[in-house]
């Protein structure tokens, strides 16, 4: 795997090694950190210390963000401030998505 440039295949290999946990880091710069994430069937996630972006690479189901419920697809983008409560529900057994962390611990404030 490169250090700048990682494909699904890859993704889903990394995590295929590691099963003690539904997510692998696959790249990293600064404050960036890029996983990919597959949980069973239960999203068992806290709070994160940094803004995140969440790319949903396949799968859909329901997204609680905050205690507001939404459904979501693959291709789409979710948003998570740092500090949130968030979670996937009621998510497909292929649901996998790409997960992105940066900035400072806290989020970012503009």
């Amino acid at each position: 795997m490169k250090a700048y440039q990682v494909s699904i295949n890859e993704a889903i290999a990394a995590l295929a090694t590691n099963t003690a946990v539904p997510f692998t880091v696959l790249l990293q710069h600064g404050s960036l950190q890029v996983e990919y994430f597959k949980p069973d069937t239960i999203d068992t996630q806290t709070p994160h210390k940094q803004d995140e972006l969440y790319i949903v690479a396949s799968g859909s189901g329901t997204f609680n963000r905050d205690g507001v419920r939404t459904v979501f697809t693959a291709g789409e983008v979710i948003f998570v401030p740092a500090g949130m409560e968030h979670r996937f529900e009621n998510f497909s057994t292929d649901f996998a998505t790409w997960v992105i962390f940066y900035g400072p611990q806290g989020g970012e404030t503009a």
